[in-house]
């Protein structure tokens, strides 16, 4: 059995997602969203294939400030259960921030529901200094066609 290959996916690579093993992503994969996501320059996605098939994928982006250094966003982190406890979410994680260090980012930072303790022990278990927000507030605005 060949290993997990991590690849960051860019323009031309829409085909990978064309096998996608269960849970991977929160929803299907939408085929105009995906375009754009690997069109844009600041959006990352790495994805953990298996004998082609993607059985994992970690996405962020990279904010750009005007008054202080670039920073990552990791946005989500999904392995499909039959895959999971392997060490994949590791190396995507590892994927991610080392195209943060790349692009110049001095931090990364990432948001998760405090009960959700599979990946608060993923996090925990970085190797990188980290250290977590004492109390966090976040908006959820709806800019569908009904907000206006």
């Amino acid at each position: 059995m060949p290993p997990i290959e991590i690849r960051r996916l860019g323009p031309g690579d829409e085909r990978l997602l064309d096998t996608v093993a269960a849970d991977v992503f929160d929803e299907p994969v939408d085929p105009l969203r995906l375009k754009a996501c690997l069109a844009s320059p600041g959006h990352l996605l790495f994805v953990a294939l298996d004998d082609g098939q993607v059985v994992a994928q970690a996405a962020g982006m990279i904010h750009h400030h005007v008054d202080k250094p670039s920073e990552l966003y990791v946005d989500e982190v999904g392995v499909s259960p039959a895959w999971q406890r392997r060490g994949i979410a590791n190396l995507l994680m590892d994927a991610l921030f080392n195209a943060g260090r790349e692009a110049g980012c001095e931090e990364a930072w990432l948001g998760t529901e405090p009960d959700n303790l599979p990946a608060r022990a993923l996090y925990d278990g970085r190797k990188e200094p980290a250290e977590p927000v004492g109390s966090f507030v976040m908006y959820l605005y709806d800019l569908g066609e009904g907000s206006k």
